[in-house]
């Protein structure tokens, strides 16, 4: 049976737009995510301006215990968790003998545990691999996908809402940084409506993000929590706002639930691509344009690791991930300018033969509802400034490769 959100009925009653996530040729086993609720471009804006949260059943935990697990870790992932302390956050790959990707992976270290987030369609897999290995170590893997959920909120005044509803919490993992302090790439565990908390900042939709960890019956009590703290309630027509004691709070953080479709349009333009979306099981590290991120080339062997160093002694890969940003030509029919769907093939000039195919796409906001999009193209046709051709409603449509995956952030402007 497919995984369900604990959320699954509220996201019904709201009337949410919802899609499947999951393999196309395992249609029972897909799963339901708020696509959005209905008003897509609030959905954005607050995501750039204020704040969304966001439900999370496509995302999975597992979980390591026992005092070798950070090094026997080492020995099996690609980057390098030496110094590696609690509520420190790394980002790796797991692979498998062929050097092919079974994990894309957080590695998010406490004081007694180390969590390994990643695609819940992936966690099972990643265990049991995983377990494989496991000789002598004190160590013990447990998959904890269903007793576990995920959110996520991303926005400016996110901070300022997990600072309002958040308590220091009790227990072996409640210590660390302060949670009002948090930086890129650290973790810390926090008490909301009464439920342990782990949190850990990662911008991937290039603002501010906060990824939550949160036992799976405590999870519409902690949801609640959020949106009455930080969404302002609408008064009726002619009637007095209700009284709300996190007034001060909602009008500073403009909270707004929100789907997948706003988080997508903004880790496209964040330079952001995804598991199972823009690269897979079948990718090896050095096509999915994150290597430098995920493979560290001076740590020991790993599995897979022959196979990584053998293709980077050889140069570069057959296939490389690049961003794409496309020509501006309006759709008569919706006013709006036409992009390419996923899987759209790419040329080049006017050989016959496709050099690559797009994986995601979007109209960027934030650059003028431009059409941009991540797409896998052959070595060669890589090279920042090379044009490809599309089609979109049978006429050609020309995008330009960018110097790097990220098209807008807080922390990168592209030059106009």
């Amino acid at each position: 049976m497919a995984r369900q959100s604990p959320l699954q009925r509220a996201h019904h009653q709201a009337e949410a737009s919802l899609l499947a996530y999951g393999t196309a040729d395992k249609p029972a086993e897909a799963i339901e995510l708020v696509g959005t609720f209905g008003e897509l471009e609030f959905e954005y804006a607050a995501l750039r301006k204020h704040c969304v949260l966001i439900d999370q059943p496509q995302r999975g935990i597992i979980e390591l215990t026992g005092k070798d697990r950070l090094d026997f870790l080492n020995r099996m992932v690609t980057q390098d968790l030496k110094g590696l302390g609690p509520f420190r956050v790394r980002r790796s790959f797991w692979l498998n003998k062929k050097g092919r990707i079974d994990a894309d992976l957080r590695v998010i270290d406490l004081p007694q545990r180390t969590l390994l987030e990643l695609d819940t369609l992936a966690a099972e897999r990643t265990r049991a691999g995983l377990n494989h290995y496991v000789v002598a170590e004190d160590l013990k893997l447990s998959d904890r996908t269903e007793p576990l959920h995920r959110f996520a909120l991303h926005g400016p005044t996110g901070l300022h809402l997990l600072m309002a509803v958040a308590q220091h919490a009790s227990g072996a993992d409640a210590s660390g940084p302060a949670f009002e302090e948090l930086l890129p790439d650290r973790a810390c565990v926090v008490s909301i409506a009464g439920a342990p908390v782990v949190v850990y900042r990662e911008d991937s939709a290039g603002e501010l993000g906060l990824e939550l960890i949160v036992p799976v019956e405590n999870a519409a009590k902690v949801y609640a929590l959020l949106v009455e703290a930080g969404r302002e309630i609408e008064a009726a027509e002619g009637m007095p706002a209700p009284p709300n004691p996190w007034r001060n709070v909602c009008s500073r953080v403009k909270l707004r639930p929100a789907g997948w479709h706003a988080l997508n349009i903004a880790r496209i333009e964040a330079g952001t691509p995804l598991y199972n979306i823009d690269f897979g099981a079948e990718s090896l590290p050095a096509e999915t344009g994150l290597f430098d991120d995920r493979v560290s080339l001076t740590k020991g062997c790993y599995l897979g690791q022959e196979i990584v160093a053998r293709l980077h002694a050889r140069g570069h890969p057959k296939q490389v991930l690049v961003a794409l940003k496309f020509e501006s030509r309006q759709d008569e029919a919706t006013g709006l300018p036409v992009q390419p769907e996923s899987g759209s093939q790419l040329f080049a000039g006017e050989a016959p033969d496709p050099v690559g195919a797009v994986s995601s796409s979007s109209l960027s906001p934030m650059l003028g509802s431009i059409p941009v999009a991540f797409a896998s193209v052959t070595f060669g046709h890589h090279a920042p400034g090379t044009v490809l051709r599309t089609e979109v409603a049978g006429k050609p449509l020309m995008g330009t490769v960018q110097p790097q995956l990220t098209f807008w952030s807080r922390a990168f402007k592209p030059v106009a």
